[in-house]
């Protein structure tokens, strides 16, 4: 299993012409891999990650995860591999206020009409206790503090078991017991699940913890 990304560039219309957003990005990361991307704001980290996550179309440049080249895919296609192959953490959890901590962990499962929801709530109850949550299955989000809430957003992010997490900013609103608690958490997880993890920060001491460390100046990667 493998990402790997040749030669991306994104540019954004203008009145005055395009906006070169990426310029030129390739990076190659096996299964295990995990690497901490940081940089200013504006140089392209967020873009970058999008485009990891299909969220957003490069201008020109492939990619290519585990073998599949999902912007090759149809609209429906695309995003049925976004779901069972791509995991996301935000810096805002986005869990819905209205669920319990299950409900939120089994969101991404909805769609996958083959699924054994058994199996899936095995799974879910499973992933919460190694987050450290088995005890808080029931309770809603509004009851957890933001380190915990972080926490059942990487649960649900490992729930399909996808090859590629991507992280934005994931320790961004937490305080810094709380951030570090994440940061070793999606580590760890990362070397439980031999999943490909990227996480995008501006907080050196989140990068610190990862083996591999990239900087985004001006639309590349150094």
């Amino acid at each position: 299993m493998s990402l790997q990304l040749r030669d991306i560039r994104k540019d954004y219309p203008t009145r005055s012409g395009p906006l070169k957003v990426l310029d030129g990005v390739s990076l190659t990361l096996e299964r295990g891999d995990a690497v901490a991307i940081m940089g200013p704001s504006g140089s392209g980290k967020s873009t970058l990650l999008h485009i990891l996550g299909t969220l957003d179309s490069p201008t020109a440049g492939s990619v290519q995860l585990d073998g599949a080249s999902p912007f090759a895919l149809n609209e429906r296609d695309l995003a049925a591999f976004r779901n069972r192959r791509i995991g996301f953490v935000f810096q805002d959890h986005h869990l819905l206020p209205q669920c319990s901590v299950l409900e939120n962990v089994l969101i991404p499962t909805l769609v996958n009409r083959g699924a054994n929801r058994i199996e899936m709530t095995k799974s879910a109850k499973e992933l919460l206790d190694r987050v450290g949550l088995a005890n808080r299955i029931e309770h809603r989000p509004a009851e957890l503090s933001g380190g915990e809430r972080q926490r059942v957003a990487v649960a649900r992010a490992l729930i399909q078991k996808p090859a590629l997490i991507l992280a934005d900013e994931p320790t961004g609103n937490l305080d810094r017991g709380s951030a570090g608690t994440v940061g070793k958490l999606l580590l760890d997880l990362n070397r439980i699940e031999r999943s490909i993890l990227v996480v995008v920060t501006h907080s050196a001491e989140l990068a610190a913890l990862f083996p591999k460390r990239l900087n985004m100046d001006d639309g590349r990667l150094v």
